[in-house]
């Protein structure tokens, strides 16, 4: 059984799921996300389902357990949810070739269970994101995303949270509009915008094509989203998405991450003044053939070094972006 242990140094809980230890290697001729090969999918456009694997469950107790009462060791029960979020049934298409109607179902299918997932109070936080590419650890190369609902604030989102509350309590303003107001007056960074959106490459970013997208309106989460701004979301992903596989004419790897506003959560109740819904992209492709790693310094210390020139890689990623 999946269980959550807590790390005092850092101040949050590592899910340890040795079930995962179990997922099979799959035969090449075979993907459990295609239905002529998975007969138990539903005919589907976009569907969720949950993970046959997953590091936490909603049938798992919500109470915190010590191992005994004077252990310095604690853990609890791994309460939250994991579940497959599948873009499309055709195994070989990319996210803009689906049609601007299907990306934007996939929007709705986001906001959909952001909205049901929420309304179970254990949940703090719906963290939905996508890994492409096997450079990022993929295996299934079917189109398709997750979504983690955590009883917990994750510590990154927690170290965001606190800054930008932080930012609002000092300047009176929200970091996001300043942020954006910021790029957008700089220019040489954005390299897409609408009318609901805005993406540029931060001047911090430490990954050389590390894409924000960020609401114009500075909203919370997906779920407060209307019609047009979801299609203006879906437009946003597909030419990003389009123009990194120009880069270097080849399958661009990326994590996805949309961070939102937390649920059921007193000491965030106030984040809509000063979080605002974003997408991160994490891009590890510093040329056609090598990866920006994660090593020494950016894992055991958590201090980033970008080996490109921010500027350079916003005019090129610009530059294939139709627009």
């Amino acid at each position: 059984m999946p269980e959550f242990r807590w790390n005092p140094l850092l101040s949050t809980w590592t899910m340890v799921a040795t079930n995962r230890q179990h997922r099979p290697h799959l035969p090449k001729n075979y993907c459990p996300f295609c239905p002529k090969d998975n007969k138990s999918l539903p005919p589907f456009e976009v569907l969720d389902y949950p993970n046959d694997f997953p590091v936490m469950s909603l049938e798992a107790s919500d109470s915190q357990q010590k191992i005994s009462p004077d252990s310095f060791f604690k853990r609890s029960e791994a309460v939250g949810c994991c579940e497959v979020i599948l873009y499309s049934p055709e195994h070989n298409l990319q996210l803009y070739q689906l049609s601007d109607a299907h990306v934007l179902k996939i929007v709705e299918l986001w906001a959909a269970r952001f909205k049901t997932l929420q309304q179970d109070a254990r949940i703090k936080y719906i963290y939905e994101f996508e890994n492409r590419g096997e450079e990022v650890g993929v295996t299934i190369n079917h189109p398709h995303g997750q979504l983690y609902a955590y009883s917990f604030i994750p510590a990154k989102i927690r170290e965001e949270l606190n800054n930008c509350k932080q930012y609002y309590r000092k300047n009176k303003r929200s970091l996001f509009a300043d942020l954006n107001a910021a790029e957008k007056k700089h220019k040489k960074r954005v390299v897409f915008e609408n009318k609901s959106f805005i993406a540029y490459i931060p001047y911090f970013t430490d990954y050389p094509f590390g894409v924000f997208v960020v609401n114009k309106k500075l909203k919370g989460n997906i779920t407060q989203f209307s019609l047009r701004e979801k299609k203006d979301l879906a437009e946003a992903l597909k030419k990003i998405v389009e123009g990194f596989d120009k880069i270097y004419n080849r399958p661009f790897p990326y994590i996805m991450c949309l961070h939102q506003t937390p649920v059921n959560e007193k000491k965030y109740a106030d984040a809509e003044n000063y979080y605002s819904f974003h997408i991160e992209f994490y891009t590890p492709l510093r040329a056609p053939d090598k990866i920006k790693w994660y090593a020494g310094s950016e894992m055991g210390a958590g201090a980033a070094a970008n080996p490109l020139e921010v500027d350079d890689c916003a005019e090129i990623l610009r530059s294939k972006i139709s627009h």
